[in-house]
């Protein structure tokens, strides 16, 4: 298991205006799915602009380790050889993938449908995370479970069939990781699997298959839904992929540029996959001044420059069937409704109980030591606005996850006194030049 580093707390403390152009890390999501895609074809698969954060090196490090080869070639440039479907090799050590939910799960999928044995493991966060909804449909197709932690969780260890049986499966909730994991297991049974979502949600998996050369069929299910039918056994092509700037990180300094008097931002080739931008609705919905520019197609990816100016912003209701389109968005929109004028309701959020931490609780208890008046109702989040006066002040416990931390890092830019995270080491994750990145706009860290 991996073994957690000395917490390095980090203070964020309001100074002058942000300015400047950003080109943020690319798409977490994209990246681990090229790297695994890759393995999964047949020749060599090059890719520009992977994010090289913690979780998806640890699934280049699964590719390796399963038979494949993923080699950097320099800063974002990475050469992935694959062993094509059917291929891969038994590992002879447990995957350790640390803090990488999306990578494991998704890998999941991959080795399960294998004739292999293989042991997934992880940090204490990881361990903390649920994985019975990602075992569950993969039993159905095969899949022998040899062991696993308490309450399905991580250490556990696999057994792939013979052959492994397609099904038709509907996801117990809006889940992209679900749904990748059971399509990537399809992509190695023959017939049609197919998975049936009544909640559409992010679809790189279905738009990057269909770009290697799979067969696969996405039609609507029901109000808001979609049925999502793969061919299984294709040859998938290798190519070139280039991943586009990650909307999820770029919401960082656009917020900040929301609430920090007298600032200005652009985010530069922002992916605006309309299943990947509630948070950008949400926020004109508050008042928000967002303007895109440049608008261009990368890699079957729309993507445009994002400006985002400081300006009052108002309480909302955000409607439970957005969820799916900002699932990773939500601690930055509540530091964004802190400092809003009236309540922002922020409703359906059950699945931020099983993120990187129970990010609906952590994120009530970090707006609270703030002195921001919140409630958690059900599953809905509701934060009572101060109209720009957040006093700030406290120090807020990130229990090992990288949103958390890097969401009340901004609060902090705009609060009336510092704000600390008693952990900002995790934040390499998802974005290892956030602290610099932010320091170029003009911020002010202590660590």
């Amino acid at each position: 298991m991996t073994s957690h580093t000395p917490p390095r707390p980090v203070s964020a403390a309001p100074g002058t205006p942000l300015r400047g152009r950003v080109t943020v890390p690319g798409d977490k999501s994209i990246s681990h799915r090229a790297l695994i895609l890759g393995c999964l074809s047949i020749g060599e698969t090059r890719v520009e602009n992977l994010l090289e954060g913690e979780d998806v090196i640890r699934t280049a490090a699964a590719v390796r380790a399963l038979g494949g080869r993923a080699d950097r070639l320099g800063p974002g440039r990475w050469r992935v050889t694959g062993v094509g479907i059917g291929g891969l090799a038994e590992p002879a050590e447990p995957l350790d993938f640390g803090n990488a939910g999306t990578g494991s799960r998704l890998m999941m999928g991959v080795a399960g449908s294998h004739p292999i044995t293989a042991t997934f493991d992880g940090d204490a966060s990881l361990r903390s995370r649920p994985m019975r909804r990602i075992l569950d449909p993969l039993v159905r197709m095969g899949v022998e479970v040899i062991s696993e932690a308490e309450g399905g969780r991580v250490p556990l260890t696999l057994r792939g069939p013979a052959e492994t049986i397609p099904i038709t499966y509907e996801t117990p909730a809006p889940s992209a990781q679900i749904k990748s994991a059971v399509l990537l297991a399809g992509l190695n049974s023959p017939g049609l699997t197919t998975v049936i979502e009544r909640e559409a949600t992010r679809d790189h998996t279905e738009r990057m298959l269909a770009h290697a050369g799979a067969e696969i069929r996405v039609e609507p299910e029901g109000q808001h839904g979609r049925r999502i039918t793969l061919r299984g056994q294709p040859v998938l092509r290798a190519g070139e992929i280039v991943v586009p700037a990650d909307p999820s990180s770029a919401a960082f300094p656009l917020v900040a540029a929301l609430i920090v008097p007298g600032s200005r931002v652009t985010a530069e080739g922002v992916m605006l996959n309309p299943l990947r931008t509630g948070l950008f609705q949400t926020l004109r919905e508050m008042g928000a001044e967002l303007r895109e520019t440049n608008r261009r197609d990368i890699g079957g990816e729309e993507i445009a420059d994002v400006e985002a100016t400081f300006g009052p912003l108002e309480g909302v209701e955000v409607p439970a069937a957005r969820a799916p389109t900002m699932i990773d968005e939500y601690p930055i929109l509540a530091v964004a409704a802190a400092f809003a004028r009236g309540t922002t309701r922020m409703r359906g959020l059950a699945e931020l109980r099983v993120k990187e931490s129970d990010r609906l609780a952590a994120v009530a208890a970090g707006l609270a030591a703030n002195g921001v008046r919140v409630q958690i109702e059900g599953d809905d989040l509701l934060v009572h606005g101060t109209g720009g006066a957040v006093p700030g002040g406290g120090t807020v416990a990130t229990h090992l996850d990288h949103r958390l931390a890097m969401a009340f890092l901004v609060m902090g830019l705009a609060a009336r006194e510092p704000v600390t995270v008693d952990d900002g080491a995790m934040i390499a994750t998802s974005f290892p030049s956030f602290l610099p990145l932010f320091e170029r706009l003009g911020a002010r860290f202590r660590a």
